[in-house]
């Protein structure tokens, strides 16, 4: 399968790397969801594997969903893509972690 490119010479990828990225998709979110249907596992392991596959589900959208890449003409441009994506994700992700723990002593 042929990829196809924009005007400026980007490319848009092709079904194979769309396909692949679903399955990987796919599989990111059944690990953590198994852990916690399954049980048995530490909370602290199931929080660092949910924040892992997080993380992980990100950079995969990113790179095969939206064909982004770190190489650009001045290396400014993904050092400040990469510094606002980590201060979101760590954001999104600590913000997540601490209204789901502070909900857990409140309700029980």
């Amino acid at each position: 399968m042929s990829t196809s490119t924009s005007h400026d010479g980007g490319s848009h990828g092709s079904v194979k790397s769309y396909v692949m990225g679903l399955i990987l998709s796919i599989v990111l979110t059944v690990i953590p969801f198994g852990m916690v249907m399954k049980g048995g596992f530490d909370e602290t392991t199931v929080i660092v594997t949910i924040v892992i596959m997080a993380v992980l589900q990100v950079l995969l959208q990113l790179i095969l969903f939206m064909h982004m890449n770190l190489k650009t003409q001045e290396g400014r441009d993904s050092g400040s893509f990469v510094f606002f994506t980590a201060v979101i994700l760590t954001l999104i992700i600590g913000g997540t972690v601490w209204i789901m723990y502070h909900l857990n002593i409140n309700l029980m």
